[in-house]
Parts: C-alpha cells; sequence; structure tokens
C-alpha cells in the first residue's frame, strides 16, 4: 500500500518532455514511480487527476517573506498558487543578523523598501534571534505548509558589522569587509541559500536614506564573495539600476570567477532605457565565456503598481483637496469624491512631487483599468490617454472615474517596467534567451502597491492558454521554467521534476478552468496591516513533501513544509 498515489493526469515533469498521461506514486515524502495510467498500485490516500495537468510544485526563487515566514504557516498568497519552495531574503533587506538596538531600523527598512507594513512585522515577529544562524533555527521550528529558503541581506550585516556608519552607506575598511565575510560564511555554513544586495536609488528605507549597501564599494562586495567561495556554496543575488552596465558586470563577473559562485541580477526594460535588457543578456553571456556564471532573472508580466483608493498611491494621492479626505472610511471617501464640488477642486489642483513622482501620477498612456478577470497585456487603445483622446474627456477625468467604480475598490493598473513599448516584446524576448531564469515576483512585498505573487498561476493562464495558444511557448517550456529551472538556480537537485527519487511537491492543476481573481485589498496581517492579495481557482491539490496541503483549492491545514538548508545537489534514495 503505497502512501500517496495520483492518478491518470497529464504529467509534465519540469524537464521540457512531452506531458504524457500518467500515475504518480508516492512513499516518504519522495515520487517512488511514475507509471502509465492506470498501471500504479493503491494507495492510503488517492487523488484522481482526471486527466488534469500534474506538475512539479513551484520553485518561487525571489520572494520576501522574511518577517512573514516567522507566523504565518500558510506563506499566503504564494501558497494558494502552487509554490512548495520560496527563497526569500531577496534584494539585501531582511531581519538577520539584528542586534537588540537595530530591530527598528531593520523593520523600517523593509518598510521603505519593500512597502509591508513596520507594525505588522513589529507585532508579528518574535525576534528570537539575533544571529543568521539563530534566525534560521526560528524558521525551522514553524510548521508550514511550504519550505522556505533565506539569503542573507547585506543592509542587515552592513548595520550589524559598522552600526550607523553601515545604515548610512559609509565606505566599509578592510576590517569591516573581513568581518561581513566572516558572518556571511558562518550563514552560508548553518544553511542560508546565499547573499542578497541592492544597488538602486529606488529601495530607500522609510526614513528616505538608501538602502544600506546602496554604494558598496566593488572592494566590499568582492570581499564578501571571496568569503562566500570559502564557504562554497551559495548564490550571490542584486538588484542593480545598471546605470552603466559595463561597470556592474567587472565585478560581478570577477566576483564570480574568484568565488565559483553564481551571480544573479534583476533584468527588466525600463522607460529610461528601454533596449538596455539586451545589452544587458549580451554581457551576461560575455561573463560566460571567461567562466563567471551570471543569471538574468527575469520577470513574466510587467512589473507594475496598482493605483487605487485603498492602495499606497493613485493620482490624486498628493492633491490638497484629496488630502483633506484622505483619512475619512472608504465609503464616506468615495461618496465625498463624487460630490460635483470636491471632484472639480481636485481635478483643477496641480501639484509638484518631484520628476519620479510627477511621471508616476500623470503617465496616463500608461494607465489602464486593470478588469476582472485582470488584463495585464492591455491593447494601448485601452489605456487611459487613448480613453479621453476617443472620448473627448480630460485623462484626469477618466483615471477619478475608474477609481470610483465597484465603490472604490477599483484598481488601476500601471505597468512600470516591461511595457515601454505597448507590447510584450521584450518580455518575451528574455523569457526566451536559454541563460535567464524565471523569478521577481516579489511575493509578501509591496502590499499597498502590486501582487505578483501569482506569477506561477498567470504564467500557464497567459503564456501558454490564452496568449496565441501555446504559440510562443510551450505548456512544457513554461513549466520547467519555473520548476526544473529555478531549481536549479540554487541547487535543488531534490525538486523540480517529477521522477523516482524527487521530493514529492506536485500540483495538480485544471489548466482550462483555471483562473485569476482580481487583487484585493485587505487587513489581515498583524496589527490589522494591509495588504493586497489575488486568489486562484483551479488547482486541485498541491502536494509538499508528499502531503496534500490545498486540495480544490482549500487549505488542508497540513504542515509538512520545512527549511531549506544549503543545497540538494542529488535526487533522494530510499
Amino acid at each position: 500500500m503505497n502512501d500517496l498515489v495520483i492518478r491518470d493526469g497529464l504529467v509534465v515533469d519540469g524537464t521540457g518532455a512531452p506531458g504524457a498521461p500518467g500515475d504518480v506514486v508516492v512513499n516518504g515524502g519522495v515520487i517512488t514511480e511514475v507509471t502509465e495510467a492506470g498501471r500504479a498500485g493503491r494507495g492510503r490516500q488517492e487523488i484522481h487527476a482526471d486527466g488534469r495537468l500534474v506538475t512539479p510544485g513551484w520553485v518561487d526563487v525571489h520572494t520576501h517573506y522574511d518577517g512573514q515566514a516567522t507566523w504565518d504557516p500558510e506563506l499566503s498568497p504564494s501558497g494558494w498558487h502552487g509554490v512548495t519552495t520560496a527563497v526569500m531574503g531577496n534584494c539585501g533587506v531582511g531581519f538577520a543578523p539584528a542586534a537588540a538596538d537595530r530591530r527598528e531600523w531593520l523593520i523600517q527598512l523593509m518598510e521603505g523598501v519593500e512597502d509591508i507594513p513596520g507594525t505588522a512585522l513589529a507585532e508579528g515577529m518574535s525576534w528570537n534571534w539575533e544571529t543568521f544562524p539563530e534566525y534560521l533555527d526560528e524558521l525551522e521550528r514553524l510548521p508550514r505548509t511550504l519550505d522556505v529558503a533565506a539569503l542573507v541581506p547585506h543592509g542587515a550585516v552592513r548595520a550589524y558589522v559598522m552600526g550607523d556608519r553601515g545604515a548610512a552607506n559609509e565606505p566599509a575598511t578592510a576590517e569591516e569587509t573581513r568581518r561581513m565575510g566572516e558572518i556571511v560564511a558562518e550563514a552560508i555554513r548553518a544553511g542560508a541559500a546565499g547573499f542578497s544586495t541592492t544597488r538602486t536609488v529606488l529601495h530607500r528605507a522609510k526614513d528616505g536614506e538608501l538602502a544600506a549597501g546602496t554604494t558598496a564599494s566593488p572592494d566590499e562586495l568582492l570581499g564578501i564573495g571571496d568569503a562566500m567561495g570559502l564557504a562554497g556554496a551559495g548564490v550571490f543575488e542584486m538588484a542593480s539600476d545598471m546605470v552603466v552596465p559595463a561597470d556592474e558586470f567587472r565585478w560581478m563577473t570577477e566576483l564570480s570567477q574568484r568565488s565559483g559562485r553564481t551571480v544573479t541580477f534583476n533584468c527588466l526594460q525600463s522607460d529610461v532605457w528601454p533596449e538596455q535588457w539586451r545589452e544587458l543578456l549580451e554581457l551576461s553571456d560575455r561573463a560566460g565565456d571567461v567562466g563567471a556564471h551570471i543569471v538574468p532573472q527575469v520577470a513574466g508580466r510587467p512589473a507594475c503598481l496598482l493605483f487605487g483608493l485603498e492602495s499606497s498611491l493613485h493620482p490624486f494621492i498628493a492633491n490638497p483637496s484629496y488630502r483633506r479626505i484622505a483619512g475619512l472610511p472608504l465609503a464616506e471617501r468615495v461618496a465625498a469624491m463624487r460630490k460635483p464640488d470636491v471632484r472639480e477642486a481636485i481635478l483643477t489642483e496641480t501639484v509638484d512631487i518631484g520628476e519620479f513622482g510627477n511621471y508616476l501620477l500623470t503617465s496616463f498612456h500608461k494607465m489602464f483599468p486593470l478588469g476582472d478577470p485582470p488584463d495585464y497585456e492591455p491593447a494601448p487603445e485601452l489605456s487611459v490617454a487613448a480613453t479621453a483622446e476617443r472620448t473627448g474627456r480630460r485623462p484626469a477625468d477618466v483615471v477619478y472615474d475608474l477609481l470610483l467604480q465597484r465603490e472604490g475598490h477599483e484598481l488601476v493598473y500601471f505597468p512600470l517596467l516591461g511595457y515601454s513599448h505597448g507590447d510584450f516584446g521584450a518580455l518575451e524576448a528574455m523569457l526566451d534567451h536559454p541563460g535567464t531564469v524565471l523569478g521577481l515576483g516579489d511575493g509578501g512585498a509591496h502590499c499597498g502597491l502590486l501582487c505578483d505573487a501569482s506569477l506561477p498561476s498567470y504564467m500557464l493562464t497567459h503564456w501558454v492558454r490564452d496568449r496565441d495558444r501555446g504559440e510562443r511557448f510551450s505548456l512544457e517550456r513554461v513549466v520547467a521554467m519555473q520548476t526544473s529551472e529555478t531549481a536549479e538556480l540554487y541547487g535543488y537537485g531534490d525538486r523540480g521534476v517529477i521522477a523516482p527519487g524527487r521530493r514529492a511537491d506536485v500540483n495538480v492543476i485544471d489548466l482550462d478552468g483555471l483562473s485569476l481573481a482580481p487583487p484585493e485589498m485587505v487587513h489581515d496581517l498583524p496589527a490589522g496591516g494591509r495588504r493586497l492579495i489575488q486568489r486562484a481557482k483551479g488547482y486541485g491539490a498541491t502536494v509538499c513533501n508528499g502531503v496534500p496541503v490545498r486540495l480544490d483549492d482549500e487549505s488542508t491545514g497540513e504542515r509538512p513544509g520545512r527549511l531549506v538548508r544549503g543545497t540538494r545537489p542529488t535526487p533522494i534514495t530510499r
């Protein structure tokens, strides 16, 4: 009698091989047999796929659940979208190492960079740790629905070693760099997935200061890389503005060559340099030619902002007349905004909140109704600017009316990165490049402005099922993108493929019926903190470590997830 049998599914195993009807047999948390449909023996528990898609569990390599993972066993919304392994601690922010007098500073750093409510973090985290190994021990204590792995964040390490000087981005001395390297190496030996940093001016703490580590010298980064090399494991992850790509790639290449470690960076299309992504891919390829391993991490849909009356941003948020009613409950605010005098006052005011802020609030050609079902690749003629021109109205009037729809719950979609030409051409090309890896879903972060943790489900609905009927990317290719390929980046050879000896992390999905609900704002974080969530329908089952954690889009209450320490280079043998 087997522990679990998943019967009669279309098994797409994660390798890119053609899918085939089959049964999947699980024992002791491990896949022990993949056989023709109807050939598997009996199971104590059985899931009848009935022809539905059977895939490995998704491996999401770019999340920010560093705080949430210490109190939330569900790790929603990622767990609702078939994710069975999540790597967190990206972009140089996190909560260990943490001296007692640095806790509030780390919270405001995370709140500023990743828009996670500080009150929720302050109430939700136990702080039963100081060092990174102690933080890993705390993660290991909490039963959860999926596996988590953690990167060591540069900001926390810098502040721990250098105090206020590190927080203020002052240069590190050679001794301070050595000490940072020791801490990172200790963390990696304890099981950290690697190290992360940020080099973008968009990442700022709540106090307005650049995130710690943003301006770190190449010597500091190379010193930390050398320590990773001595530890013999870990991925070096980075976000960067890439103002001068050649300069960044110079030290990235040297770091990978010297340490033998993989470097991965966020690769996106920006309106400032809409063709720069081509250069970034080319430089990554060249680095491989000289023995470095640099992996661009790309998105499956535009990195967006969701404007709304419940969100952190919308086109009228700085207008004095709006600010006078901003504190009202939503229903009262909507009623006030519908009054002709209030409407006219808001619409006729002009404000100046700086070049970038003005760009966000007045780029009506990049504002679209999100809709239900949500449309993340809208045609240019659906923009607020195009609608205004077509109807003879002011763009501000159009977006004002949009915000009031659904009694103020409506969201306006602003594709910030990855939509510079009004199409998905750049995204397609980046996804199609053999050297890239899918990421950047940012699960757990940007709670007031986006919810891209649904990216794994979107990859199936958009790129496979709905867009050109799979002519661009096959089902097998998209499954591999978010299973074996993401697992390989972090050396997780025990998962990401449906095969004997692999960890039994499996999804059963009704591909034809899979759907995404519009994002919605809820207040379910500790201290009533708000966040945007997005649900999916169509997951018949999600299995983690051989145990069904979700059936028919509902939690089973099981908690088989674990902390992933270090790499898992080979399949499991039993």
